[in-house]
Formats: C-alpha cells, structure tokens, sequence
C-alpha cells in the first residue's frame, strides 16, 4: 500500500515546484507527465532531471487520458489518497489553434483523474488546477470565487469551468474532497517558453521586436511560483469537510493580490537586463483579457495563505535562472 502524493504533470513548470517542495520535505513523491511537445521538452526532461535526484520521487511516463495506463499506475504504484492535479493543456492563445488537445488533456484526463480518486477507498483530498481565465468577460474586480463565471471568452478558460463542474458533481455524487485552485499569472524559474516573463526575456536579451497586446493596456496579478506552491500545500494539508447535504468541495483564488502593470513588469526585466525593450504595440489577441485581480481572503482564511513576493523580486530571480539555464554571460 502506497502512501505516496501523487503531482500530475510533474514535468510542468508549476507541478515539478510542486513535486520539489514535496520532495524537500520528505514526502514520496510519485509524478506523471506525458512529455509532450507542445514546448520545448528538453526544458522537461531538465526539470525530472532535477527531481530525480530525489530516491522519494518515481516518475511515470503516461497521458492522464489514457484510463488503462491511470489504472495500471494506481494498482503498481498507488493506491493515492492525495492527489494534486496540475496535468493539463495550457495556454489561452493555442486553445483557438488546437482546441482537440484541450478536450483530450482537460476534460477527458480531468474525468479519468477523478474516477481513480472515486475508486480509491478513504480517499482523502484532490487539490486541481483550475485558472484566472474562468472568470472571462467580468468586469468586477477583483475576481472573487462567489462571482459567476459563465462567460468564458477562451476554449481553455470552457476547459477548466467543466474540470469545476464534473468535480463539484463527482463531490455531491461520491463524497470526495476536492478542491480546485484558479491560479493568476504564475511566473518565475523553470517557467514556460510560452508566458509572458519568458517571451519578454528571451526577445530583450537578443534585441528582437517584443510583441505587447492591446498596446500595453493590461494588468496582471502576477504571483511567483513559490507562493503558488505554498498555496497548493497549504489547501492539501485542509481538505473540504464531509457535511450532510454539502458536497465536500470548493474553488480558490491563488493569486498576488495585487493587479500590475504590464509595462511596469517589462521595465523591471528591462533594468535586470540592462537593455530596452523593442516593443511592437499591438491590439487585443483573442480570448484575452485586459485585467486580472484576485481576492484571496477566502484562501487565506481556509489556509493561511499570502503571498510574499513582488515582481521586485521575483523577475529578476527568473532573468537569473534564465542566464544560468542558457549559459548566458558565463
């Protein structure tokens, strides 16, 4: 019997923070990830390398869509009573691109994940991964889990309000803890090719036209990766309580409380490099928003949680990875 955390998507940017911070303090870790190429998996293969120098981490190669290879994975590796469900086609913009990746990873891998936990006596907490991008065309802010989010603007953003959906039902149906963690603009190292920070990094570095959207008209609750981590644990570590007639589930905000400037974030990667930055002003992308904003007190009151970061801090540690990483300057 196994009494291993199981992080899907260990090899991503958030789940492998996750599974290190795990790892860190003792904790088997069992981590799967399907590699797949959506960007560059060298990056990946270097984040496994890292945990592998754990003994207390097992990796497992395997698409959550796939439910013969979650079964036989549960039975040689499992059973897990705590599971944290970080596996999922990311991305606003190439949700429009290849919308199929997203049913495949986020809706049907979500259902298979949750059958396993269904299916796992005494089960005890699934923490997921939902997102900012839920909460769409709203013009309140900042976002808070009781407003409504049935204006999704994105395919990514309809993939994670059905993950909400089918878990708050599998919740009443089944009586399992689990919690959903919508996540705003989480950046820092390790982080992925396709987000902001990285995309802005790169472009400075190398003098190339840096493409910013809706002429830099944007704000974003940019949280480090550090407080999204202690955030995951924390919620782990307080699963939703069984009640007669309540389904033992909820949804949370993760994010920095505080709503920055999308500029002011280029200056400060400007400064750290000690180059401008060659901006390309263009207009709204599709499926994007123009201002994200989290209330957390929810959160903070279940958990504890708050953040410590500011992208003072953050940015330029990421701009310190990336040089390390690219051996850049060495």
């Amino acid at each position: 019997m196994s009494n291993s955390i199981l992080v899907t998507g260990a090899a991503g940017f958030i789940g492998f923070h996750t599974a290190l911070r795990l790892l860190q303090a003792g904790n088997d870790v069992v981590g799967i990830d399907n590699l797949n190429d959506y960007y560059d998996v060298s990056l990946k293969e270097a984040r496994l390398q890292e945990l592998d120098n754990f003994a207390n981490f097992h990796f497992i190669k395997e698409e959550i869509s796939n439910k013969d290879g979650l079964d036989k994975l549960w039975s040689e590796k499992g059973p897990f009573k705590n599971v944290i469900h970080l596996a999922a086609q990311a991305g606003v913009r190439y949700s429009i691109e290849n919308p199929h990746a997203y049913i495949t990873s986020n809706i049907l891998g979500h259902l298979n994940i949750i059958e396993m936990c269904r299916h796992t006596k005494d089960f005890e907490h699934l923490v997921f991964a939902s997102s900012s991008s839920v909460y769409g065309g709203n013009k309140k802010l900042p976002y808070s889990v009781e407003d409504p989010v049935d204006n999704p603007i994105s395919l990514y953003a309809a993939t994670k309000k059905s993950d909400e959906l089918m878990s708050h039902s599998y919740s009443h149906l089944y009586n399992i803890p689990q919690t959903g963690l919508r996540f705003f603009t989480v950046y820092g190292p390790w982080g992925r090719p396709d987000m902001a920070l990285f995309i802005f990094t790169k472009a400075i570095s190398e003098g190339k036209k840096l493409p910013v959207f809706n002429h830099g008209e944007m704000k974003r609750d940019f949280t480090y990766i550090d407080d999204i981590v202690t955030g995951i644990l924390g919620t782990l570590e307080n699963p939703p309580k069984r009640e007669e007639g309540v389904a033992p589930y909820r949804v949370l905000n993760i994010g920095n409380t505080k709503s920055e400037n999308l500029m002011d974030f280029i200056g400060i990667i400007e400064n750290k490099l000690g180059k401008k930055a060659d901006i390309d002003f263009l207009p709204m992308q599709a499926g994007d928003v123009k201002e994200t904003y989290a209330n957390i007190s929810e959160t903070t009151r279940i958990t504890g949680y708050k953040p410590t970061t500011t992208i003072n801090e953050g940015v330029p540690r990421f701009i310190d990875w990336y040089k390390s990483y690219y051996k850049i300057g060495a």
